[in-house]
């Protein structure tokens, strides 16, 4: 038995860019904890796995991070659509629906960007963690906790930019992922930027994350009194993402490039 797998680079329209994610498309679902192992074994962000739905445009889809299953992931949600365009199962002239642990999500093309139909998940306004406080002093304009993450809004994109991460703090604060974000510097070609830190899930600094905008969209739509918006995660490899909050709704968009396809050869049984 083989599966066949396709690297996608996600949140980005050149190789080596974004936040990568594994393409499995599957003829028939795979036992938890074998998907589980082949997202351990590849060792990158999230594995995604594709079931084919009852139509050609339906299709069931599970993430697994390196180590745990996670029940919302924005890039390869992104990159499971491209996957499909791109290996020609579908064409791309109607959208998508995947069913998902969190509802169904629709996924449409536009031309090069693929547009994400995602809940909107905002934050609840509390205090820093106790474990955190020592982490950007002076600088902390705001923090908020959803379902997810524990976002921090900070004064600068500097700070965001330059903050080295004390994985340990963020790790004790029992939350999934931290969510660094900040306003963009006057004159960028963004409106925010972010940062996602999550060895709660077996992910130290995620590169792009399509699912934070369910958070920090909403918030900066409210802060900045406009949308659409762009943002940019300030991870060592990029990304941008197109942010649309739609009350209760939230698009995220952006491009995705293939790196490799191949086959998964061993160990399905």
């Amino acid at each position: 038995m083989s599966i066949p797998i396709t690297w996608v680079d996600a949140f980005s329209d050149v190789a080596f860019g974004g936040n990568p994610a594994a393409v499995c498309l599957l003829e028939q679902p795979l036992d938890e904890a074998r998907m589980q192992s082949i997202a351990f074994e590849l060792g990158i962000a999230e594995t995604a796995y594709l079931v084919p739905g009852d139509d050609p445009a339906t299709f069931g889809l599970r993430w697994f991070t390196p180590a745990t299953e996670v029940d919302l992931c924005g890039h390869a949600t992104l990159a499971a659509a491209h996957a499909l365009r791109e290996g020609g199962r579908v064409d791309g002239t109607v959208p998508l629906t995947f069913h998902t642990r969190s509802g169904p999500l629709r996924v449409a093309f536009a031309g090069d960007r693929i547009e994400l139909d995602f809940p909107a998940d905002p934050a609840t306004a509390g205090p820093l963690p106790e474990s955190l406080k020592e982490q950007w002093p002076g600088a902390v304009v705001a923090v908020g906790h959803s379902s997810f993450f524990t976002m921090v809004v900070v004064s600068s994109a500097g700070v965001v930019r330059d903050y080295a991460p004390d994985l340990a703090a963020i790790a004790s604060t029992g939350a999934k992922a931290l969510l660094l974000t900040a306003a963009a510097q006057p004159g960028s070609d963004a409106d925010f930027v972010v940062r996602v830190f999550g060895p709660n899930v077996g992910i130290d600094e995620d590169p792009a994350t399509g699912s934070a905008h369910c958070v920090a969209g909403p918030y900066w739509a409210a802060e900045l009194g406009r949308a659409p918006l762009v943002a940019r995660q300030l991870s060592r490899r990029g990304a941008v993402v197109h942010v649309h909050p739609r009350g209760e709704r939230v698009s995220i968009a952006g491009q995705a490039t293939t790196v490799l396809t191949g086959h998964l050869r061993g160990g399905f049984a």
